[in-house]
């Protein structure tokens, strides 16, 4: 059962699903407990809402998106690995409060 869900991200109770993130249409898969950190960050022209897709700075990599431009928040997921996973959901204010509200993994 999702505690949320819209096009491209699922939260369920153990992990986040990414639609859209691996070529051409692959989910990954994040367990909360994965999840180091969260970080919400507004997004311009430059600064992510022209990229539906990919990553034009490696640190980060956006899942498939095409609502991307008309979008202003983005979430960036630290999971630990060098490339940080970025998304858009719908919602990013429940996403958000969805992965924090897991406290055995999330640190306070």
């Amino acid at each position: 059962m999702s505690e949320y869900r819209d096009r491209w991200i699922e939260c369920t109770a153990e992990e986040i699903r990414i639609r859209g993130y691996y070529f051409p249409w692959g989910t990954k898969r994040i367990p909360y407990r994965s999840i180091r950190s969260v970080r919400r960050v507004e997004m311009g022209a430059f600064t992510g809402r022209g990229r539906i897709w990919g990553t034009a700075n490696f640190r980060y990599w956006a899942s498939l998106d095409p609502a991307r431009p008309h979008k202003k928040v983005g979430l960036i997921l630290d999971v630990g690995r060098t490339v940080r996973p970025f998304v858009t959901p719908d919602d990013p204010g429940t996403v958000e409060a969805i992965i924090r509200a897991h406290p055995a993994s999330y640190p306070a």
